[in-house]
């Protein structure tokens, strides 16, 4: 378990997933690649991500899901 990755991944999605984006396959497959590439910059390996979430891209797309709606959080 890595509580380093999913605090990167929690803070990484509240900062990075724009209320404008679209919950298409191209956009989360856009996110997910600038999430890896920002990870790692920090010394956060793909793996500390990967093992916090049963889905990465289930888990960007419901945030995007979530922006959409426009529920406060």
């Amino acid at each position: 378990m890595s509580t380093r990755g999913i605090d990167f991944l929690d803070h990484w999605i509240a900062n990075n997933v724009p209320e404008t984006t679209k919950a298409d396959v191209i956009s989360v497959d856009e996110l997910t690649h600038k999430l890896f590439v920002d990870a790692k910059a920090l010394g956060i390996k793909r793996e500390e991500i990967d093992e916090e979430v049963d889905s990465l891209y289930r888990t960007i797309l419901d945030a995007i899901a979530h922006c959409d709606a426009g529920t406060p959080e």
